[in-house]
């Protein structure tokens, strides 16, 4: 298999972190891309019309996406831990993605807002709207955080690749004060192999 990524993506390192957890890491080669929403990277884009990462091609030359598909696709691939095929289990995960996903996608266009729009054209008012699905949903995780315990599923990696976005992006928000529980379930979480393994580079 082969997976176009960058290592700063939080979409990637969650789809990284399931095949290492589901003992698929070895089985995939990593094409580096430069994903952006203007400049667009043309190999990605041959493979995925929407230009974005993760973009997976499986061992049969089928093209998957998005880091959702990648994920279940590898999920189906090892042995199934990762999402129920069935019942309560299984909503938790995916709401819990959901939710986590939410944070990534707020904190990756407010980066975008900040990085790739011209500084006279930043809208201060949209960032602050993103910024604020971010705080939200920390403060539902706040309230959801001791329930959380030792799982390892697609909702937790999620949630696992979400915090550790924000502490690459957004060290200044201060997250972990506000939301403690959050914050001491995440300590042990990223101390897995596979958060070691997936860290993004030095901001």
């Amino acid at each position: 298999m082969q997976l176009y990524y960058s290592a700063s993506s939080p979409f990637v390192r969650k789809c990284l972190v399931s095949a290492q957890e589901l003992g698929l890491r070895e089985r995939i080669e990593l094409l580096p891309a430069a994903p952006h929403p203007v400049n667009r990277d043309a190999a990605v884009v041959a493979r995925n019309p929407l230009g974005k990462i993760p973009t997976l091609v499986t061992d049969d030359g089928a093209t998957l996406y998005d880091s959702r598909v990648i994920c279940e696709y590898l999920n189906s691939l090892g042995d199934g831990h990762l999402l129920a095929a069935t019942g309560a289990a299984r909503w938790s995960a995916l709401t819990l993605q959901a939710l986590a996903d939410g944070i990534m996608d707020a904190a990756v266009l407010t980066r975008y807002e900040n990085a790739a729009r011209p500084e006279n054209l930043r809208w201060v008012a949209w960032v602050d709207g993103q910024l604020a699905k971010v705080h939200g949903g920390l403060a539902e995780l706040e309230r959801q955080a001791q329930g959380f315990g030792t799982r390892v599923d697609i909702g937790t990696i999620a949630l696992g690749c979400a915090l550790g976005y924000l502490d690459f992006r957004y060290a200044s928000l201060g997250w972990r004060e506000r939301h403690p529980l959050t914050a001491a379930w995440f300590a042990q979480f990223a101390q897995r192999e596979s958060m070691q393994a997936t860290a993004p580079p030095a901001a």
